[in-house]
């Protein structure tokens, strides 16, 4: 990839998990809360986000293996299955109890899993433009899996000029290139293309199926959260999804797209806020 970022959010602490290693961040104080990106993302969508929540929030944030700058362990795959019991497995290293979770994209059927499947409590729960409801991937995704080897092999800079605007069309508003750029700066040359195209290979609907048919017993407070104009998962999805969710409660974010802590992470903030909140009082 040519582009090259400045990158100036990056997680500055590191917790071995028995997949990997992990990049984390803990910012504020207050109640818990915890946030899970997906993908192609990494932590870097939540770096405006954080701070707003941080005034009356202790805010957890990780790289997801494969991701940023988490790294796997040999033979480990990124798969929503593996994710999840990392995340478990974070809960129980910051010693958190019933903490609010939060997930974008398949960081939302992490976040389901971590609570149905690995029976991790939750105080809340929200899901913003969450693949979780199959099927849920893009055409363009189901092509790499299709043809993985194909991706891999091929030249670097050629799969750039791929990827990098594929990348830009997870927004509505248009994305600055320094930002483009540091969304880019973890999949740059071989080894960010091969770790690219093996965390599309290893995510599947499979690992989100034992979660479906669990979600009516979801008794946690849940927020679905989606952008206006998300042009990767249509807010049909986020109807379905917070039908299947006994009590669910449903926000969009206007004028943003699949990225909504990307494009508006003040009206995200705001709706995550107002969501906590109630709770709290």
């Amino acid at each position: 990839m040519t582009q090259q970022a400045t990158v100036t959010w990056r997680l500055p602490s590191t917790v071995g998990v028995s997949a990997g290693e992990v990049a984390t961040g803990v910012f504020g104080e207050g109640p818990p809360v915890v946030l899970v990106h997906g993908t192609p993302a990494w932590s870097y969508l939540w770096r405006d986000v954080v701070p707003l929540l941080a005034r009356r929030y202790t805010v957890h944030v990780w790289d997801l293996l494969g991701f940023g700058d988490s790294r796997l362990a040999d033979g480990a795959e990124p798969s929503i299955a593996t994710q999840a019991r990392t995340l478990a497995e974070l809960i129980e290293h910051w010693s958190l109890d019933e903490p609010r979770l939060v997930g974008h994209d398949i960081g939302g059927g992490i976040v389901l899993r971590t609570h149905l499947i690995e029976r991790v409590p939750a105080l809340q729960l929200a899901l913003l433009d969450a693949a979780v409801l199959g099927p849920w991937n893009t055409t363009f995704t189901e092509h790499m899996q299709r043809h993985a080897e194909a991706y891999r092999t091929m030249p670097p800079h050629v799969f750039g000029d791929i990827v990098a605007p594929r990348l830009r069309t997870a927004v509505h508003r248009p994305m600055p290139d320094d930002v483009a750029a540091a969304y880019l700066w973890p999949w740059r040359g071989e080894a960010g293309q091969r770790r690219w195209v093996d965390q599309v290979a290893s995510v599947s609907f499979d690992d989100t199926r034992d979660v479906v048919a669990r979600l009516d017993r979801i008794a946690a407070e849940t927020l679905v959260l989606w952008g206006e104009e998300d042009g990767w998962l249509d807010t049909s999805t986020a109807d379905r999804l917070a039908a299947a969710i006994p009590g669910a409660q449903q926000s969009r974010v206007a004028g943003a797209g699949h990225f909504v802590a990307e494009d508006d992470p003040d009206g995200t903030a705001r709706e995550l806020l107002r969501f906590f909140d109630r709770k709290s009082a």
